[in-house]
């Protein structure tokens, strides 16, 4: 199974967005996916219709070692894909997980056993560098980082960049940066193209080709718990998502295991 973590420790840059996206474009073309929802807020599960009525067993239980991984799976509309929900009891996480000695490793040890029932697993992360985002970083193999084009973006992404080095060094060596996927993009704008041409001067061909544009589509498909490519798979939003996913499998670290 290959892990990847979808990590920005700034909120709003359309992480969650990406993470659904990308999980519904991967299952469409036939892989298993696993999302997992990591995030306190609970939006990726919002946003694949799980109702909060449904997460009886949340990553929270998993995290703490209440319940196995296999419990707390809740299958979605989208054929092969397959959620971990989060709740709002996950923010307490961190601060119960701060004494344990495995706390950096408890989700990287949650997911053994699981390789063979899905061949993705993308870990939607918060909005912080803290002890969860850690646990997603030593789970994964990969990390994508959605990137906002806007003026802050590369302070932002640095910051990033060093937390994956202190993991890399301390916890996984095997981590690696899959890609950065521009999101919010706006042709009309010249601060998007200076952004955009700033990131690729930077980390050159780690950023993907395809540019996430604005699009009302992505906004509004959450408040109907589909995602984008289910609500309106014509809009440029949901096009542009199907474009980066065919990108992201080229980059995939092992062949492709899609049926």
């Amino acid at each position: 199974m290959i892990r990847i973590a979808i990590a920005n420790q700034k909120g709003g840059v359309g992480k969650t967005t990406t993470a659904i996206n990308l999980a519904t474009a991967l299952a469409a073309t036939g892989f298993r996916v696993l999302l997992i929802d990591f995030d306190p807020q609970g939006n990726a599960s919002t946003g694949l219709g799980v109702e909060r009525s449904a997460r009886n067993v949340s990553v929270y239980q998993v995290l703490i070692g209440e319940s196995g991984l296999l419990d707390a799976v809740i299958p979605t509309q989208v054929p092969r894909l397959d959620i971990v929900a989060a709740t709002q009891d996950l923010a307490a996480a961190e601060v119960e997980l701060a004494d344990l000695p495995d706390r950096t490793h408890r989700l990287d040890r949650a997911l053994a056993g699981s390789e063979a029932r899905w061949d993705v697993c993308l870990i939607d992360c918060p909005p912080s560098l803290g002890l969860l985002t850690i646990n997603a970083l030593v789970a994964a193999r990969s990390l994508l980082i959605p990137l906002q084009c806007e003026f802050f973006a590369l302070e932002g992404m640095s910051q990033l960049l060093q937390t994956v080095e202190r993991v890399r060094g301390r916890f996984n060596p095997d981590l690696s940066i899959l890609g950065v996927a521009l999101t919010m993009y706006d042709r009309r704008n010249r601060l998007s193209e200076q952004v955009a041409e700033d990131v690729r001067a930077v980390v050159g061909d780690l950023v993907f080709k395809t540019a996430v544009p604005r699009n009302v589509r992505l906004s509004e498909a959450p408040s109907h718990g589909l995602p984008a490519l289910v609500y309106d798979h014509r809009c440029p939003g949901s096009e542009a998502y199907i474009a980066l996913a065919g990108e992201m499998i080229a980059r995939l670290p092992v062949p492709a295991v899609a049926a």
